[in-house]
């Protein structure tokens, strides 16, 4: 792209002072699209269910002017699972684009690095052994996520860390950790074993208003920083000594949006399970739309969160009175969305 291209597309925003912004209008435009779509996507899950209701019956409803019984239907039983799947999207998506940036990687997402899985082993252990509640279990996931983070680390360095041998490393740790997630489902009761492998796939069913706190206190805490420190993401990707450069202090940038993005993770995965592929797929449909080379952190946020929405919703439509996991067709959306793009990818 040439300079004069590049210009052309990015406006510059003057605030208060000294201080500037660049801004894309196209990003800005598929910021605003993929929140109206999430949006959207949110109140046709609202009407969705053995009780229909139509969009305007759920705008009504939300406003406290809806048809009888409604009020209990969609703000008493739905909006906390659809509050849910659009936080937990939506920390996902964010936490998905600065694994993909740091690591340098296409497929550095916290899902193939094994975060997702160390984070389900840690609520397992809390679920399985300790019996505990929302709370323990999301300290578990959290534990079990930052272990997990560092131990991935710690193999991967060999004077430094490179994306592919993260992602390598990522790969057996997860591998490892699936084994030991499965050992403790075939230790367990035959009750406890199936509500738990139930949320293992990743699921929104019976998630509360408990759950809705606890991802959405993870967002309050950990996306400002990563936002704030992820503004050097694409002059980390050039190298630490052009960081350096740069004035940008590269380890603890880096250290700063790890901790962030494990904790994102982490909390997404206490909140509903491990839902596989948003993480994954959210950062590449929203540099699709945007046409951004960067990260993307707001886009992929908001990608995430329709993702998980959608594919939600048609868990709930899919196969005839019968709900199927969130995490299924999340899986199914995100395999046929890469393989389509790889299908499509022009050889270079």
């Amino acid at each position: 792209m040439s300079a004069g291209r590049t210009a052309q597309r990015l406006r510059t925003v003057r605030g208060p002072g000294r201080t500037s912004l660049r801004v894309s209008p196209r990003a800005c435009a598929a910021v605003g699209g993929l929140t109206l779509a999430a949006l959207a996507m949110g109140v046709l899950a609202l009407g969705t269910g053995a009780y229909p209701l139509s969009p305007p019956e759920v705008l009504r409803t939300l406003a406290g002017h809806g048809p009888a019984g409604a009020d209990f239907i969609v703000n008493g039983l739905r909006l906390p699972r659809v509050t849910d799947g659009l936080l937990v999207g939506a920390a996902l998506g964010l936490s998905g684009a600065l694994f993909q940036s740091l690591t340098r990687n296409p497929l550095g997402s916290p899902d193939i690095v094994g975060l997702s899985q160390g984070s389900a082993t840690g609520a397992l252990t809390v679920i399985l052994l300790l019996g505990g509640g929302t709370v323990a279990t999301a300290a578990g996931a959290v534990l079990g996520g930052l272990a997990t983070a560092l131990a991935v680390y710690l193999l991967a360095w060999r004077e430094g860390v490179s994306g592919l041998r993260l992602v390598l490393v990522g790969i057996g740790v997860s591998a490892l950790l699936a084994a030991v997630n499965g050992y403790l489902l075939s230790r367990a009761g035959v009750n406890e074993a199936t509500e738990a492998l139930t949320w293992i796939v990743g699921s929104l069913a019976d998630r509360g208003w408990g759950d809705v706190a606890v991802v959405g206190t993870g967002l309050l805490l950990l996306a400002p920083p990563a936002l704030v420190y992820g503004r050097a993401l694409a002059v980390l990707e050039l190298g630490d000594d052009t960081a350096a450069a740069l004035g940008v202090a590269a380890d603890r940038t880096r250290f700063v949006l790890l901790a962030a993005g494990t904790g994102l993770t982490a909390l997404a995965v206490a909140a509903a399970g491990p839902i596989p592929f948003v993480a994954l797929a959210a950062p590449h449909l929203a540099r699709r739309l945007s046409r951004r080379p960067g990260p993307g952190l707001v886009a992929s946020a908001c990608s995430g969160a329709l993702l998980t929405v959608a594919a939600d919703w048609l868990a709930q439509r899919i196969v005839p009175n019968a709900a199927l996991p969130v995490g299924v067709v999340a899986a199914v959306l995100g395999g046929l969305y890469l393989t389509a793009s790889l299908l499509t990818r022009r050889p270079r």
